[in-house]
């Protein structure tokens, strides 16, 4: 039986062992020892500071509890 596939891609939070850049936004400065967000991108990873991390989670699960409705109301067949 093949394995289910995730639509969630590896992420975790983790502590910045030097200074750098939000990758969303250059002027959120992430410093060395503070916590950051890493994202899983191809055999890397992309960092973020927590504010701009905190707006990309929150975006992420409406969309998916968007998707969930539209997934219950498909299958109980009361599609609109």
């Amino acid at each position: 039986m093949p394995r289910i596939k995730s639509l969630i891609i590896p992420s975790e939070v983790d502590t910045a062992k030097r200074a750098h850049n939000c990758r969303s936004n250059a002027r959120h400065r992430i410093a060395r020892g503070d916590k950051r967000f890493k994202v899983r991108h191809g055999r890397s990873w992309r960092h973020y500071c927590l504010q701009c991390a905190n707006a990309i989670v929150r975006r992420d699960q409406n969309i998916l509890n968007t998707l969930a409705r539209d997934l219950q109301l498909a299958s109980s067949g009361t599609e609109n």
